[in-house]
């Protein structure tokens, strides 16, 4: 179970910075179209991280069984 508390804390992060990178574009902080479409990408690699992540964790808990 050490495993899935690793997956929580790396979870946990990436949403802090995903939640950083929101703050980022909704304060209007991109100087231009390109940087938003960067933002845009990072955030959207951030989700498959994550959803990533919770396969994983649903993989390794029922293979604990």
């Amino acid at each position: 179970m050490d495993a899935i508390r690793v997956l929580a804390h790396v979870q946990k992060e990436l949403g802090q910075l995903k939640a950083s990178q929101v703050e980022f574009l909704t304060s209007g902080r991109a100087v231009d179209f390109a940087e938003y479409r960067h933002i845009c990408g990072v955030i959207r690699g951030l989700n498959h991280a994550d959803e990533f992540i919770n396969d994983l964790a649903k993989k390794m808990e029922f293979s604990d069984d």
